[in-house]
This record gives structure tokens, C-alpha cells and sequence, in this order.
């Protein structure tokens, strides 16, 4: 009996509203529909069983069992924008538990084996460690959340693909951050360079300042600032390939004498009395817990009437849960966090820095994202060469899924400038400048 699409997408809260087709040769869903989900095999079944919603459809279809069709993998969009927000399984009754392992077989609720591109999840980690390091306790363990340790794994895990892969998606910018379109027209390097000559107007740069960039990535910021303003600018990032291939195009540039580059976690960082801090996409890995330590190393880094701009991506409020999701822990941002424009701005003042101003450039992010899509599908081939066909799919849902989050405003993109402000004195101008 033919039934599998069925019985599945009646699983589905009001089914799915794209055709779904099974391996039996069963079909339901929107059966009108130029797009489609098709289990191919037991083992994709299973991953959607066994973990309901978002995870089981990522994992079923990054390892090949599962297929959407009607798009390209590098830019899956079309058809994400009609599911997204409608993948959860509805809660069965315990009855209704039994009839389905009845009509599906017991067998395809044992979890297969994840794909190769899932970063281990929290709990397993601890536990891996636990039994690898015999008699230590949890807590002294290197490798609990946001350990300078387990950072590094996390950077490592989604950084660190390839230079390559990162080349063909970024463009020649190589800036993995928010850009900010000046036009509806403008190109996606064109945008870049405008969000790196925002942030160095808002910091206020000037010929001789000094410049920490921290989660620099491939040095972007470091090298327009340099190159730009005249600064002397200190980067550093948690990922080795980002840190050589920053320094090799800083001497491209013949920027030896003012930029470096250093592999290297934040909290390592000697050096003080900078006249500016810029954290551009870094705030997401702290954790929410970490934020007054994180914002007081900026703060002691900083001179008497030196600036911070954080540049982070945030809820649109404040009250939810700070974990991004069990695909992104899992296969792209491993212990990313993400709160309120408002829980940062608190964080920032309490540590007592003065906010002078605060933005959300939302939408941008969105054309960010549809532009990094575009470069992965035109460069569709090259970049499963470079990382395989699992973690170029990875990539594509991803990337297609958040330019969905920015559009839809589940999540924005914050902008936050502070002083270091000495017995009221904030050296800020009477109005902003930028």
C-alpha cells in the first residue's frame, strides 16, 4: 500500500503547501505545485521521524536522501520561502503515536547516523570529554560553552571550509558580514565598502588612531581602515585560514607597516589604549551570558573617550530564547546566540560605556544574503569541488533560510556606538557625523 507522503504530511500543522512524493510512489501535499520534497529512501524517512522538523529535513536532504525540487541547491529560496515556519510536526496523541509506528514500521524510528557536515551538539561534547579525561570535573573541563577552547572548535567548524569556497560565495570583498546598499542597484562589493566606510565614520577614524578589530575575519575592516583612514589597525580572529589569508592580502595591498592580522582570541589580545574597537559579527558567538566580560575587555582596550561600534545580528525583542535553532547549532554556527537589540545595548551601558547611537539595518541583510546565493549558484560547480555536494547544500538552505528571517523580520542586524565616557567627558561631537 502506497502511503508514506500521506501519512507524512498529515504530520505537518495544515500539510505542506508543496508537493511531497515518497519512494513508494505515494504523493500529497500541493500536488500543483512547480515545487516538491521527495523522500527518496528509508534511511531520509527515518531522519525525518526521528527528528521532526527543521533538523530532519536538513539532515535528510544534506545526505542525499531526501531532494527538493524545482530550484538550485545553491539558491533553494523559492521554495524555502513557502515552508519556512511550516515544518514542525504536529504534537500526536499517544494513540495516534502507535498508528503511525504501526503504518510506518517500527524500524524508522531509529535515529540513523547524522551527516558528516553536523558539529556535535552541546550535551555530546560534554559528554565526550567527560569520558575522555577521566576524574575531572565538568565544570574544569576545557571544553564547556564559550570556553576559549571551544570557541576555537566553533570557529574552526564553520570558518575554516575553505578560502576557496569562501572566494567563490563572498566575492572579492571576502566580507562575510552585513553589507549596506547605498542604492537599490548597487553591487554586492560596492555595499561592502559602504559598511566599512560607515563603521569608520561612526568610530570617527582619523590619520595616526589605533584600531582593534576583534572577529576580524579576513580583514576587511582592518585593511579599509588602513587603506582609508590612515589607522594603524590591530585584527584578530579564531580562525587560522582567515588570519594567512588576511596577511597575505594585507601585503598585497602594501599595508604591512599600519594592518596585521593575528590568529588570535580576543581575550589574548595585550595590547591597550586604542581609540577605537570594532566588532563586526563577533557578538553572536559570546554567548549572552559573556556579554559584561565581553564588553568589559572592550571597554578596558579602549582609551578615555575611544569608541566601540558592535555590529551583531539580533532578535526583534528581547524575551526569547537566545539559542538559534537546532539546524544552525548544528551545521552552521555551533553555540551562536542571538538576543535583542536591547539586552546588547543594556550589556554595553551597564559595563559603563555611553550609547551615542543605535541602528538596525534589517533589510540590508537580506540583499546581502540573496547576493551570496546568487555567487553560490552561479558558481554552483566549483563549490561542490572545493567542499563536496553535503556542505555546499548546507550552504544553500542556510544562507536562502536567513535572507527569509531578515525579509520576514524574525531577526535584524544592529548597529551599536558607545564612548568611553571619563567624568561626562565623551569627546562625541554635539551631533553625529556620519
Amino acid at each position: 500500500m502506497n502511503h508514506i507522503a500521506e501519512t507524512i504530511n498529515e504530520l505537518f500543522d495544515g500539510g505542506l503547501p508543496i508537493k511531497l512524493t515518497a519512494y513508494d510512489g505515494s504523493v500529497a501535499g500541493n500536488k500543483d505545485s512547480p515545487f516538491a520534497m521527495e523522500i527518496l529512501n528509508p534511511r531520509g524517512l527515518a531522519f525525518l521521524l526521528t527528528a521532526p522538523g527543521d533538523l530532519g529535513l536538513a539532515r535528510a536532504y544534506v545526505s542525499g536522501d531526501m531532494a527538493l525540487n524545482g530550484i538550485h541547491p545553491g539558491d533553494p529560496y523559492p521554495l524555502l520561502d513557502l515552508v519556512l515556519d511550516k515544518t514542525d510536526f504536529k504534537r500526536p496523541s499517544p494513540r495516534e503515536t502507535v498508528e503511525l509506528v504501526r503504518a510506518l514500521g517500527v524500524t524508522n524510528f531509529v535515529p540513523p547516523k547524522p551527516p558528516p557536515q553536523e558539529h556535535l551538539p552541546a550535551w555530546r561534547q560534554r559528554a565526550e570529554n567527560v569520558r575522555n579525561i577521566s576524574g575531572r570535573a565538568l565544570s574544569a573541563l576545557p571544553w564547556t560553552r564559550h570556553s576559549p577552547e571551544r570557541d576555537a572548535d566553533a570557529i574552526h567548524h564553520h570558518y575554516d571550509v575553505s578560502n576557496t569556497f569562501y572566494e567563490y560565495v563572498l566575492g572579492p570583498s571576502m566580507t562575510y558580514t552585513c553589507a549596506l546598499y547605498p542604492t537599490e542597484e548597487s553591487t554586492l562589493e560596492e555595499a561592502q565598502a559602504a559598511k566599512y566606510d560607515l563603521i569608520c565614520r561612526k568610530l570617527g577614524l582619523e590619520p595616526g588612531m589605533r584600531l582593534l578589530d576583534i572577529g576580524c575575519g579576513w580583514g576587511g575592516m582592518v585593511r579599509h581602515a588602513a587603506q582609508h583612514y590612515g589607522v594603524k589597525a590591530l585584527g584578530v580572529t579564531l580562525s587560522r585560514e582567515q588570519a594567512n589569508w588576511a596577511q597575505r592580502a594585507i601585503k598585497a595591498d602594501g599595508l604591512d607597516d599600519v594592518a596585521e592580522v593575528r590568529y588570535s582570541d580576543y581575550r589574548d589580545v595585550v595590547e591597550g589604549d586604542f581609540d577605537a574597537v570594532s566588532s563586526i559579527g563577533l557578538t553572536e558567538h559570546i554567548g549572552v551570558a559573556n556579554y559584561p566580560a565581553y564588553f568589559g575587555k572592550i571597554s578596558s582596550k579602549l582609551r578615555d573617550g575611544g569608541r566601540l561600534l558592535n555590529h551583531c545580528i539580533t532578535r526583534p525583542d528581547n524575551i526569547s530564547k537566545a539559542n538559534a535553532g537546532a539546524f544552525i547549532d548544528r551545521y552552521v554556527f555551533p553555540d551562536g546566540e542571538l538576543i535583542g537589540s536591547g539586552t546588547i545595548v543594556s550589556a554595553i551601558e551597564n559595563t559603563g560605556l555611553e550609547v551615542q547611537h543605535h541602528e538596525n539595518i534589517r533589510v540590508h541583510y537580506a540583499k546581502t544574503l540573496a547576493a551570496w546565493n546568487d555567487n553560490l549558484r552561479d558558481n554552483w560547480d566549483a563549490c561542490v569541488n572545493e567542499v563536496g555536494l553535503g556542505t555546499a547544500k548546507v550552504w544553500g538552505i542556510y544562507m536562502a533560510g536567513s535572507r527569509i528571517g531578515f525579509e520576514r523580520n524574525n531577526i535584524q542586524l544592529h548597529h551599536v556606538l558607545a564612548t568611553k565616557t571619563v567624568d561626562g567627558l565623551s569627546g562625541y561631537p554635539l551631533r553625529h557625523t556620519f
